[in-house]
């Protein structure tokens, strides 16, 4: 039996996945689970990159009980990073994706290179916290923190370097920041220059699925290889979209919603910078996709109630969002104010009004009005891939936690007007462990890897029941997205 360790940085927990591997099946258990929220440290959102390695090394321990990890690897959200000097210190953590600081970044960035310039050389749809606008905001703050770095890490090379000392960037999580060539796939010096950032910064490209080193610093006797696998956790989730055939859609659904699909090359008309579409880095392809909200405002919405007392388990909320009446109040999920509100509920609130409708009272009527709009902004991102791509779908795969919200996938199936099938809900982890497979020559390729998850995984399917019930609200929900543009539909 060979056995993996899959780390996986979620946006709100990690956890450490213990992979077993007997050559035909890969089952995956979970050893560890630990806090990544933000903390607040002078006056800035971070990450804790100590408290993140800290539930590293401890869950490997546990693992490690079960019989020692051939190889290891690490994937995380995209976007953040942390700086190291010459003598391997960290100059400055993580700023979170969340601290509001990043914008200041975008009109710097956008007095040097115009959005067009930038979309066409990167393929990046424009949101306030890509890393080079976080980049630029600290040079406004501050560039000697720049200049004495000696790398931009973002946080799983950041990891591998904390485990190994080899610095390196891997490819996938690589072209998030807004900083890869889709002509060159490399560093796009070019931008790098017009934007005045050290050309130092930015570290060897390596692919998913490269081996990095031991993971020595961990000590013992036999320590772990290191893998670059696919290190941003859609790719790797992508990596386990168990579809038989292209083309496929898919739902990386978790605190974001990653709606996609996967081309042979970068999409970069005019249409999908209108429409403000990525095209970010996959294994052998690129993932032409748009960020939707996602669970997170529900789980805010959760961790509001508990904090006032009147904590429910899911199953109760979803219960309650079923009964509550339909398409009243909708909104715009990708508005800014959800981003990091000081209450979630009244965000929302605000929003239904905003859009034309009431603001929802009761928690049922809360969470379906979550739920309502995000199966409703499905569809609009899938239409629009449609018309970028010219491709037709038949199905449509949700992985990731949210693949476990039945009424979320229920609703998405009637809005899709597609069957929907849902699993496996730790995908991002899934897709670390074939990537380290591959790298250890256990499994040929990521054709090979989803056949393997076909073998591992029970998918649930949910058949379109009541689809054009949802197709009268949409044609609302489309005007008043019109209506209402926020800079992240523009």
């Amino acid at each position: 039996m060979l056995h993996l360790a899959a780390v996986d940085l979620g946006a709100s927990s990690g956890r450490v996945m213990l992979g077993a591997y007997d050559g035909a099946r890969l089952s995956l258990q979970e050893c560890h689970r630990f806090s990544t929220r933000p903390i607040e440290m002078d006056g800035h959102l971070v990450s804790d990159i100590q408290g993140l390695y800290r539930g590293i090394q401890e869950g490997l321990a546990r693992a490690s009980a079960h019989g020692p990890a051939a190889s290891l690897g690490i994937d995380a959200w995209a976007v953040d990073f942390g700086l190291i000097d010459e003598a391997g210190r960290l100059v400055q953590p993580p700023r979170h994706y969340r601290d509001p600081a990043h914008e200041r970044g975008v009109q710097r960035a956008f007095r040097r290179v115009s959005p067009e310039d930038l979309f066409r050389e990167t393929g990046i749809q424009f949101l306030p916290f890509n890393t080079v606008y976080q980049l630029l905001a600290l040079q406004e703050e501050d560039e000697s923190r720049l200049n004495q770095s000696r790398a931009c890490l973002l946080l799983p090379d950041l990891l591998n370097f904390m485990l190994t000392g080899v610095v390196e960037a891997e490819w996938t999580n690589a072209t998030t920041t807004q900083l890869v060539s889709v002509r060159t796939k490399g560093w796009s010096r070019p931008v790098v220059s017009r934007l005045g950032l050290p050309d130092h910064l930015f570290p060897a490209l390596r692919p998913p699925g490269s081996p990095v080193a031991p993971a020595n610093r961990l000590g013992g006797a036999a320590p772990p290889l290191v893998v670059h696998v696919a290190s941003h956790d859609t790719a790797s989730a992508v990596v386990a979209v168990p579809a038989e055939r292209s083309p496929y859609l898919y739902i990386s659904s978790g605190t974001w919603s990653l709606v996609g699909t996967v081309v042979p090359e970068p999409i970069t008309s005019d249409a999908a910078l209108r429409w403000n579409f990525s095209n970010e880095g996959g294994v052998g392809n690129y993932r032409l996709l748009k960020n939707v909200m996602g669970l997170w405002l529900l789980q805010e919405l959760e961790r509001e109630w508990r904090a006032q007392g009147h904590a429910a388990p899911l199953q109760e909320l979803l219960a309650e969002a079923e009964r509550a009446e339909p398409f009243q109040h909708v909104f715009d999920p990708d508005h800014p104010r959800f981003l990091h509100p000081p209450s979630m509920a009244q965000a929302i609130q605000e929003a239904a009004v905003a859009w034309g409708g009431r603001a929802p009272e009761d928690r049922g009527a809360m969470v379906r009005a979550v739920l309502e709009s995000l199966a409703l902004k499905y569809r609009v991102v899938v239409e629009e891939i449609q018309h970028l791509t010219g491709l037709r779908f038949e199905a449509v795969y949700v992985v990731g936690g949210g693949s476990q919200n039945a009424l979320l996938s229920q609703w998405t199936a009637d809005c899709l007007g597609l069957p929907v099938f849902a699993g496996p809900s730790e995908a991002s982890a899934w897709g670390n462990a074939l990537m380290q497979l591959v790298a250890l020559g256990e499994v040929s390729d990521v054709e090979e890897a989803r056949q393997l998850v076909r073998a591992s995984v029970q998918l649930a399917v949910y058949e379109p029941k009541h689809p054009s019930a949802w197709d009268e609200p949409y044609a609302r929900f489309r005007e008043r997205l019109t209506e209402n543009a926020t800079p992240s539909n523009a």
